[in-house]
């Protein structure tokens, strides 16, 4: 699918969590676009003409002709309403889309600051260096949220209700950064798979996330 006559852009390094929300989304609507890698090592974020679109020097930037966009979640929310009606990503009925809203803002605003911190302590810092009690704090802060999915889920086969929507993607990028680092990094940190729980209905869910085409070069890639 094209949007009309204009050549679609996302700008952002498929390592970060934000853009792979952004790719997912297009990919799950069939976009045709073209992503530029930029952010962390590949710079290009903090050049003038990169402000001038995205004022925050952040990705992922999304591009259509003179029209740019920012925040990821909007970007989610924007390419599922413009391109995803006949597929209901985006709800029609108000009750059903501000359902899906609040999971998407619970992820922003709640699962990725508790999880985030084990992220940048396992992944983005040199071992010799890493703050075991970030690890031991996040994930204490992070497996209530898990619960918490995990009783929604078990009545709901996505977190939209019973069908693949807008709010699965961002939630299921979380998920894959987070179940990325349950390996013997872990272990080494004194978390045993006890401590971790099993969380069935969000593996579930998460399985089946994992099997949508659109999904690939996503819950595939490894975290870095």
């Amino acid at each position: 699918m094209m949007a009309e006559h204009h050549v679609v852009r996302l700008w952002g390094r498929i390592s970060s969590l934000n853009v792979r929300k952004a790719v997912w989304a297009a990919q799950e609507v069939g976009l045709d676009f073209q992503r530029t890698d930029a952010g962390a090592g590949f710079g290009i974020t903090t050049t003038a003409e990169y402000r001038l679109k995205n004022p925050n020097a952040l990705v992922p930037l999304l591009e259509i002709g003179d029209f740019t966009l920012w925040e990821s979640n909007a970007i989610v929310r924007y390419l599922c309403a413009r391109y995803g009606a006949a597929l209901n990503l985006y709800p029609t009925e108000l009750e059903a889309r501000f359902d899906a809203e609040r999971w998407m803002d619970w992820q922003q605003t709640t699962f990725n600051r508790a999880a985030g911190p084990a992220f940048i302590q396992l992944v983005r810092t040199p071992a010799d260096t890493r703050n075991a009690d970030a690890i031991q704090q996040s994930v204490a802060a992070t497996e209530p949220l898990l619960a918490l999915m995990d009783a929604h889920l078990k009545d709901h086969a996505f977190m939209g209700g019973d069908s693949f929507g807008m709010a699965d993607i961002p939630l299921g990028c979380e998920m894959h950064r987070w179940w990325g680092m349950r390996t013997a990094q872990f272990d080494a940190y004194g978390i045993t798979r006890q401590e971790l729980q099993a969380f069935p209905n969000v593996q579930r869910w998460f399985g089946q996330l994992q099997q949508r085409p659109a999904s690939c070069g996503v819950l595939d890639v490894t975290l870095s």
